[in-house]
């Protein structure tokens, strides 16, 4: 059964870092996603490699992949964590009302501690790579839906996101 107390808080309130030096080394996963909306003049640019910057995706990877490994220094009360992969997919989205890059991070680690904000960081790194490329194109850009998607690995076991209003908990 989970507890409902916060772990990052100690027992004045104050921020600090959980201790995990006794929980045990596993094998641990996280996939997170992200969208980037845009115009369809803008969304061509970067399909046929005519953004002025540069090449867009290798920069948007790149950019995805330093975020998962430097989440540490981003976010105050996550571990630094020796990432054995980060693996970043990018795919166009034409259909609906605006064209969208949606990129998917997925992170693992064997670790004492989960890789979500690492999937998380990463997914956000390269959106906003994506968005600093191109806004001379279009400012009207808009970042969303970054997400976890699942984890594997921990206590608290595997977990997938099955669609934005249906959460639900899978192999406990």
């Amino acid at each position: 059964m989970k507890s409902n107390r916060l772990t990052h808080l100690d027992n004045e309130g104050r921020a600090r870092m959980v201790d995990v030096g006794s929980k045990p080394v596993t094998r641990r996963r996280a996939v997170a996603e992200g969208r980037i909306s845009m115009n369809r003049e803008t969304l061509d640019a970067i399909r046929q490699g005519g953004v002025g910057k540069g090449d867009v995706l290798a920069v948007a990877r790149l950019a995805a992949i330093g975020g998962a490994k430097r989440t540490a220094e981003t976010i105050p009360l996550c571990h630094p964590l020796p990432l054995t992969s980060v693996d970043v997919e990018i795919e166009f989205e034409t259909d609906g009302p605006r064209p969208a890059l949606r990129m998917t991070v997925e992170t693992t680690v064997e670790a004492r501690t989960g890789v979500e904000m690492e999937a998380l960081c990463g997914v956000s790194a390269g959106l906003l790579a994506v968005y600093d490329m191109c806004k001379a194109l279009d400012r009207a850009m808009e970042i969303d839906e970054v997400r976890l998607v699942a984890k594997q690995g921990g206590r608290s076991g595997p977990w997938r996101r099955m669609n934005a209003d249906d959460e639900q908990e899978i192999d406990r």
